[in-house]
């Protein structure tokens, strides 16, 4: 399987009704697409899934997996025609290290697609040092993890010098998709890259050259972007700006989401590579 490159967990776009505005979705996933994006991932924290009613969530996977199936490109979901599923380190229960490598050797026994860990301590409240994400990288049908704790930090530089074999690390912190790319990182997951996606991906695609001159000008432009992207809980503010962009119908997050503040949005297109219809 091909994790490399950058793949974008897709906002859920919602009406003025608020409803989910399922023909918005497929207009933005297939632009994304086609500036480059390697795939798309459904169902995202990005995505805020905990908000829609089943139903939804089934209506947005299929939109994607349509998508996807039209141009050719990897789908990360829940869904039998995706190549992957994205799935979250056990939350709250803080199993310990053996508790998260049995979990998942069971959860790749059973399940119908190979499996994306997703690493985000801040979320799950459990670390793991090298040695037990090498075991669990390790494991039949885990093809790779997301990586997001939140730093560069000794245990991602420790993998990447030593993956087990076909194990694809791929950044979850937008801001630190350049070095972990330099290291040797398959790609990124990244929410920054509905916009400015083609800088992201050219990004990628310089790391893998060898091209250090123009990934290093390319991370300077797109980190403070990220940055801003970030500067209140996701998607909001990515929302705003695909909105401004006219690209979406509304801006609206569902509770417990609030919508990003204009300051926000301010210094999201002031950030240098994002900018509003005239």
């Amino acid at each position: 399987m091909d994790l490399t490159g950058i793949f974008v967990p897709m906002i859920t776009p919602f009406d003025s009704s608020g409803a989910v505005a399922c023909s918005v979705l497929g207009n933005l996933a297939r632009d994304l697409l086609d500036a480059g994006a390697s795939g798309l991932v459904a169902l995202g924290t990005t995505g805020e899934p905990s908000s829609l009613t089943e139903r939804e969530r089934a209506g947005v996977v299929e939109v994607l997996a349509r998508v996807c199936q039209q141009r050719s490109a990897p789908l990360i979901a829940d869904h039998p025609s995706a190549v992957a599923a994205l799935s979250l380190v056990p939350p709250f229960v803080r199993p310990g290290p053996e508790g998260v490598v049995a979990h998942f050797t069971a959860l790749a026994r059973t399940s119908p697609v190979p499996l994306i860990v997703y690493h985000v301590p801040a979320r799950t409240g459990q670390s793991l040092d090298a040695a037990t994400l090498r075991r669990i990288g390790a494991l039949d049908r885990v093809a790779g993890i997301k990586y997001a704790t939140g730093a560069l930090d000794a245990d991602v530089v420790a993998l990447l010098a030593d993956p087990p074999p076909g194990f694809a690390v791929l950044s979850g912190d937008d801001t630190f998709l350049s070095p972990l790319l330099a290291l040797g990182a398959a790609g990124g997951i990244l929410a920054s890259a509905h916009v400015a996606t083609d800088r992201f991906v050219a990004l990628s695609d310089a790391w893998r050259a060898g091209d250090v001159v123009t990934a290093r000008t390319l991370t300077h432009e797109l980190t403070p972007l990220s940055a801003a992207l970030f500067a209140e809980p996701n998607p909001a503010v990515i929302k705003a700006v695909l909105h401004a962009q006219g690209r979406i119908p509304t801006p609206a997050v569902r509770l417990p989401l609030l919508p990003a503040s204009q300051t926000a949005l301010r210094d999201a297109l002031a950030a240098g590579l994002v900018s509003a219809p005239s």
